[in-house]
């Protein structure tokens, strides 16, 4: 019989996304099958993955049963199903909301977009199906799994959603499931965050607490020893472990982490490189921001700051006082609402200004082009025609169907020069409703779904900056033009080895974080095994 173990939380960003992954690795690392679920997630940092056929398998093509290969669901489940050492399907995240603004959110079931739809008509009009969804794509899990971890969402004590709790109330009882509560010490107030969570959920998941976990804690763990105590004596709930402040790496889930729209952050500056041997990418924060972590692999380059930028329309130039070597546009849930908002906020005459690489991903593709077509299907506003930032010369016309496509694309490091010494292929994936067409004669380094000219390239390959050989070209090219010395190659192989000299991977940085600091044995079986 499949164990099911649902990972929850008092409140978002406890952590549950870094537990749940090296729950799956040290599970996968000693023979477990394994499968991480999400019921129901809200984000716009997606990935492309298979759908599984009626018997849970994989697609490998377009099946007889009508099913497209591809899909999407939220980028932790699909980390945590390589944890897993699995194939992350669709049955991973079955519903996936996708925020676009004023409230809508574009609701994906099984990996399919379907309509935008406001909260209220989704939980009205949609959540029936969503739970047959979820519980559907949980059997199919459950029956070629032993451990499915699941991850709850925000908070399981929500005492105005516990009818329509997917991702934790209704996962918990569908499943089966134990329930692991975690609590963040990070923002204070963990105890009575702890205990009131546990007071507000149903009587009968109570029951399921098997223990709970104090995250993000820095300092010398005796001293809540008394806490802990009272704590456990109140609640009769025990205290599994308490896990140190440390960030393995993961992807982020959504833009909750990044800088608020009218605040300038920066990212990666912390590596102790000094200021005269950095490279600063300037990444514009638009309002309705999508898979941002495509900018995590450049920000994890010792030497390299990314640079939010407010789109708010506070400054006469956007990129003043930015000190900007490069611009990254990237992709967006509403690319023509973006667009407008940019405009407004004069980055049209800022990056028309700026003299340095600007490259642009799937939505910011899309941006950098003269103009876009069709825009009433993809917008909020009634006009078919929007004038782009005019920097490629290509028009993207947006059509009701969306493409869904993992990919690998042929590398010519000759057609641009922001990708100078490039060679071979590149892997990615592809996650648009556009359709982008060339006015003129580009080149096109990244194969077909791509156009550059001069210092300016365009693609729709998400995971760009990922490939070694891209991310290492666009960078010595970015600190060749700006001048700068920035760290070697070699320098940038040794930042990414542990204290003992070897290599690891963020999921193997969390197995480690969980397994040193939770007492696994308490689970039970197969955990104890860890």
């Amino acid at each position: 019989m499949t164990r099911t173990l649902l990972v929850a939380g008092t409140a978002s960003h406890v952590g549950k996304s870094t537990v749940a992954a090296g729950l799956c690795r040290l599970l996968a690392d000693r023979g477990v099958d394994v499968a991480p679920f999400k019921g129901q997630n809200m984000s716009n940092n997606a990935r492309v993955v298979v759908r599984p056929d009626a018997d849970g398998q994989p697609n490998s093509e377009q099946g007889s049963e009508g099913i497209d290969q591809w899909g999407e669901i939220g980028v932790s489940q699909f980390v945590q199903a390589r944890a897993a050492r699995t194939t992350p399907t669709t049955d991973c995240n079955p519903v996936l909301l996708k925020p676009r603004g004023d409230g809508e959110s574009q609701l994906v079931l099984q990996g399919e977009a379907h309509e935008h739809v406001p909260a209220g008509a989704y939980y009205e009009e949609y959540w029936e199906r969503a739970r047959e969804a979820a519980e559907e794509s949980y059997r199919r899990l459950a029956a070629d799994n032993d451990v499915i971890v699941a991850e709850g969402a925000g908070s399981i004590g929500e005492i105005n959603l516990h009818d329509r709790d997917l991702a934790n109330v209704e996962t918990a009882r569908f499943a089966d499931a134990d329930i692991l509560l975690l609590v963040d010490i990070e923002r204070g107030g963990a105890f009575a965050s702890l205990y009131g969570t546990i007071e507000l959920v149903p009587d009968a998941l109570r029951e399921r607490i098997v223990g709970a976990l104090i995250t993000k804690f820095r300092g010398d763990p005796s001293l809540l020893e008394p806490g802990i105590e009272e704590i456990e004596s109140k609640t009769g709930v025990p205290i599994l472990g308490v896990l140190p402040y440390d960030d393995p790496g993961l992807p982020e889930e959504d833009s909750v982490s990044l800088p608020d729209t009218e605040e300038r952050g920066v990212v990666g500056d912390d590596d102790g490189v000094p200021a005269d041997r950095r490279v600063r990418i300037a990444v514009p924060r638009l309002p309705r921001i999508s898979n941002a972590t495509d900018l995590e692999a450049l920000a994890a380059e010792p030497g390299v700051s990314v640079v939010y930028v407010p789109v708010d329309g506070n400054a006469a130039d956007p990129l003043e006082g930015v000190d900007a070597d490069a611009v990254v546009l990237p992709g967006t849930k509403n690319t023509v609402d973006d667009l407008l908002a940019l405009h407004d906020a004069g980055f049209a005459d800022a990056l028309a200004a700026f003299d340095g690489p600007i490259v642009g991903v799937c939505g910011g593709y899309q941006l950098l082009g003269e103009r876009i077509t069709n825009a009433a299907l993809e917008g909020t506003g009634e006009d078919d025609v929007v004038e782009g930032l005019g920097l490629l010369p290509v028009e993207t016309r947006f059509e009701g169907d969306k493409r869904l496509e993992q990919t690998t694309v042929p590398v010519d490091g000759d057609a641009s020069p922001l990708l100078e010494g490039a060679t071979g292929h590149a892997s990615g994936y592809e996650i648009h409703a556009g359709r982008t067409r060339a006015l003129e004669d580009v080149s096109r380094p990244l194969g077909d779904s791509s156009a550059a000219s001069g210092r300016i390239l365009g693609t729709y390959l998400h995971g760009l900056f990922d490939n070694a050989s891209v991310r290492t070209a666009f960078l010595d090219h970015v600190a060749q033009t700006a001048g700068i010395d920035r760290p070697s190659r070699e320098d940038t192989t040794a930042s990414s080895m542990t204290a003992d000299g070897t290599g690891s991977t963020p999921s193997d940085r969390a197995a480690r974080l969980v397994g040193e600091h939770v007492d696994l044995a308490a689970l039970g079986e197969p955990f104890q095994e860890c």
